[in-house]
């Protein structure tokens, strides 16, 4: 064996500046950016559920829950409550897996855009934040049901908004 040989690892400790090495920073920053994102985007399915499961079975009244917050109850594990546990589980997770993917290919997505972009113009800036949030903002627009050209401009504005802002207040705060 040579002993000049690298050995690589795809899979690094937070001690080593970053949970992946696939080779390239671009490919190990959209994959960091997924993986955490899509934690994120699990929890937040998860929690959602157990909150209206929870409110429903406690005699709540969930008409009183704002519209922001409802919007998604339509989209909730559709069979949950299905025959069986097992059904009830398989629901779960393909809701969950669902939703996580959103949320990791969103972060992925607009990660790997900011990064493309400081390397290609050679500067970080709000122009790079804004145009990968509208770039983000609309994917994620054509992942919803019924989508409308409406639903994907507003989704890029928003994207952009949030991410210039997002751009702009950092170290401010």
């Amino acid at each position: 064996m040579n002993s000049n040989l690298e050995t690589r690892s795809l899979l690094h400790g937070f001690d080593k500046g970053g949970l992946f090495d696939l080779g390239h920073p671009l490919l190990n920053r959209i994959a960091e950016s997924f993986v955490k994102a899509a934690g994120i985007g699990a929890v937040q399915a998860v929690s959602r559920e157990a909150y209206f499961t929870a409110s429903e079975s406690a005699g709540g009244d969930t008409t009183s829950i704002p519209p922001e917050i409802t919007g998604p109850k339509k989209n909730r594990f559709p069979d949950l409550r299905g025959e069986t546990n097992r059904k009830s589980v398989e629901a779960l997770v393909k809701s969950t897996g669902k939703e996580s993917m959103q949320w990791g290919l969103a972060a992925g997505m607009y990660s790997g855009l900011t990064y493309g972009l400081k390397e290609a113009r050679g500067v970080h800036d709000w122009k790079n934040s804004a145009l990968a949030g509208a770039i983000t903002g609309a994917a994620l627009a054509l992942t919803l049901e019924d989508c409308s050209h409406e639903q994907v401009v507003q989704c890029a504005i928003t994207g952009a908004a949030i991410s210039t802002a997002a751009n702009l207040l950092t170290g401010i705060f």
